[in-house]
Parts: structure tokens; sequence; C-alpha cells
């Protein structure tokens, strides 16, 4: 260019410029005011994370995403609901709305919660007749765990006359009902129905060893449509002693464990039993963990001799599931393990953290944390979380060498496993609901 012509044209491409960058800049700070006023608007609100039912996505309890503070005050919590009474189902969250079971301070009922996640305040709650029931000291009759859907919140309760499963609108309308008789049972219920897709299954497990009073129950997997709660099949499976995973659902088979069955696999479609290996000999509480082509499940009872065992599922119908590892030393019976990063990371219920390579078994590292566990850790990023039943919670490095963050004292009891979705962790400490 003649330098003549650059003299004219370079002030001019500076003032250009200039221009350019104002108008960029406003733009950019118009489109962030848009969008941060965007998320606190309802539609914003419906896109957030969600943990639809116990464990998290597919009953898994992992975010890699997740952030986890190491620790926290009290007054770092946004808000804390006080339920009246203690139950140690846990929670669910679809669209920015917490659901929760819990049982009526002032009369017989159970009582379906559904709370804001953002505010703590209440949406509506539905009441349910509900009657005593024989139970083991550690549980309470509103121990199941809502499901929910984006059209749907499925919730299951039964005080041994009668079982019910039901299933409410989002604005707390029931859709319908159902009610499968009797459940047999020494420790009272506490399984949680599972979602996917069109389908609703229930692990309607009973008690045929060891019955007290009445007759021996009879345990099915029950599937019914979502929208009708019309049966879809029911699958007879073998009746010892009442069991109480949450089913895990993958490439459209129903991977479930209890005793008499050990872990094993139904169609989705038609209830057909794909495969079963017995691997336990005693009650089955937590729920199985898909890794890959394993299935890991856990069974013990109060007395010890617990064992976790890795199932290598079928690749086709004329494939058998072969035993990959069993475990024996502090494995977990009521606590449901967590997979990440290829580590398999357990708590047992006498307090006894540890992680295993989950394709070999092979023992990374152990440390003995301390209390009595029934609920389940959840990783949130690159954290482990447990709490035991005093309400001591530990955060734990999710990695292949120990290392111990931080100890909070929740200052009261914990049974139920923490929930986490957009941002948010839910806790049930005691009577209340706390929303860190």
């Amino acid at each position: 260019m003649p330098s003549f012509l650059a003299s004219k044209v370079a002030p001019c491409c500076d003032r250009l410029a200039k221009c350019v960058n104002a108008s960029l800049i406003g733009f950019l700070l118009f489109a962030t005011a848009l969008f941060t006023t965007a998320l606190s608007t309802p539609a914003a609100s419906a896109q957030a994370d969600d943990w639809p039912g116990f464990h998290g996505l597919g009953i898994a309890g992992v975010l890699p995403d997740a952030r986890l503070p190491e620790g926290w005050e009290k007054q770092a919590y946004r808000w804390t609901f006080d339920l009246k009474t203690r139950d140690v189902g846990s929670m669910a969250i679809q669209n920015g709305r917490v659901y929760l079971l819990s049982m009526s301070p002032a009369k017989p009922s159970i009582r379906l919660i559904s709370i804001n996640l953002g505010s703590g305040k209440v949406n509506w709650t539905r009441e349910f007749p509900h009657a005593k029931n024989h139970l083991h000291s550690r549980n309470t009759l509103a121990s199941s765990t809502p499901a929910t859907d984006g059209q749907h919140v499925y919730v299951a309760h039964s005080d041994r006359q009668h079982t019910w499963l039901r299933c409410l609108d989002h604005q707390g309308n029931e859709i319908w009902q159902r009610d499968f008789g009797m459940a047999q049972s020494q420790h009272g219920f506490g399984v949680s129905p599972t979602v996917h897709g069109e389908t609703v299954v229930l692990n309607f497990s009973q008690q045929a060893d060891r019955v007290e009073n009445g007759q021996p129950g009879t345990s099915r997997m029950i599937a019914v449509h979502r929208s009708t709660g019309e049966t879809i099949w029911q699958t007879p499976v073998t009746s010892t002693r009442v069991c109480y995973g949450t089913p895990a659902i993958r490439d459209g088979k129903v991977i479930c464990a209890n005793t008499g069955d050990g872990i094993y696999a139904l169609s989705l479609e038609t209830g057909k039993m794909l495969w079963r290996l017995p691997v336990f000999k005693m009650r089955c509480v937590s729920s199985p963990v898909v890794a890959g082509d394993l299935a890991i499940g856990s069974s013990g009872s109060g007395g010890g001799g617990n064992h976790l065992v890795a199932v290598r599922m079928p690749a086709s119908e004329t494939d058998t599931p072969q035993e990959v590892y069993r475990i024996e030393k502090a494995a977990p019976y009521v606590p449901t393990s967590v997979v990440h990063d290829g580590m398999l990371f357990t708590i047992d219920d006498k307090g006894i953290a540890s992680c295993y390579d989950v394709a070999t078994g092979n023992l990374r590292w152990t440390s003995r944390i301390g209390g009595t566990y029934s609920a389940s850790p959840i990783v949130l990023g690159d954290k482990v979380l447990v709490i035991n039943l005093d309400g001591e919670a530990t955060v734990l490095r999710a990695a292949g060498k120990f290392e111990k963050l931080s100890e909070i004292n929740l200052g009261g009891p914990v049974g139920a496993t923490p929930a986490y979705a957009n941002g948010r962790l839910l806790l049930r400490v005691g009577t209340e609901l706390r929303c860190l």
C-alpha cells in the first residue's frame, strides 16, 4: 500500500477497531446479563441436572462434574426444612423439585412431600393412610426413595397387609395406584421403585425363611406401565430372606441381587429370566452396581460374614455368567458401593473404607474411618462422601491413594443416602432436610 494511502487508512482502521471492540464488549455484557437472568427463571431450572431416585442416575451414585467442598459450617446451608419426623428414605430430584417420603407427625399416614430445590419451600404434600408395621431398629416406615421422570413421581410403601405403588404427576395429582397385597418381612419394607422409559420396576421381595407370623411370602419382580400402572409382566424369583436392592437397568436388562438367585438378569421387555448365578449366603440390602460387563453386589448380616461379589455378565444367550472375584474382608452389607474411574469405593457397616481395582478386585487402599454406616457413599467430582449413623461426614479423595480431606459433624443422625443436583447437596439429618 502506498505510504500516503496508509497514512489516511490507518487512523480510520483504529477508530473502526475501537468501535467494534466497544460494541463487542457491550454485546458480551448484555449476553452475560441475559444468561444470568435466564438461570434464575423457571424455564432454566427445568434444565437442571436430576437425581431421579435412589443413588441417582443409573443407581450409580456418581456425578463426575459435580463440586463438593472439603468442609462446611452449619451457616453454609442454603436452607433447612423441618420434616417433624425422622425417616431413612432418600431423596429424588427432578426439574428443580425434591421428592421424599416422611411419616406424618400427627396421624398414621405417610407423606409424599415436594419441595422447591432453590428455596426450600413446599410445593405440595400428599398423605396416604398407613398402619404400623414391624421394623428393624434402623428402619422406619418411610424408608423407600421415590423415583421420577419428566412426567411423574413414583412411590412405594407397605404396612405388611398392603403394598402400594403409586404414580403422581409433578403437581401432586394421583394418576394411578396399585396394591400388590401382603409383604412378609422380618425388618419391614424398604425397596424403592425405578423407572426406565415406559416401565416402572419394583423388586417385591418377601421373607420365606424364619417367618415368625403368618405364611411365607412369595417374591417377584414386577414391571408396570408408567402412565397407566397396568402390569407388563411379573416374574417369580427365589424367596428366602427379604432383600432390598433397587435394580439397575442396562441394555434392556433388569439386573438385581437376592439371596436365592444371587446376581441375575431379567429381560426388561418380557421379564424372562436371562441368567442367574447364586453367589450369596445372606441377605442382600445394597443395590447392584454395573461396571462395564461386571455386575457387583453384596450380602451379609448384622452379625458379620459380609461378602461382595463381582460377576461377569454373559455377552450372549449361549454364554454363562462367571464369578470374577469375591471380597470378604471389610465388605459392605447395607451401603451400596460406587464405581468411578476404574475404581470401586466401598464403606462397610463398621466404618472401614476401601478402594479396589474394579476390573480385578485388587486392593488399592483401606482405612478405618469409624462409626456405623447405613447410608451409601456417593462420588461428587474427585471426592467421595460417606456419612455414618451419628451424622459424622467424611470427605475422601476419589483416587487410588488414600487421602482424607475433612470430617464434618452434621449434628444429628443420618440414615438416608445424600442426593445431589444442580450444584446442591441434600442431606437428611435427624428430622431436617438440609440443602448445601
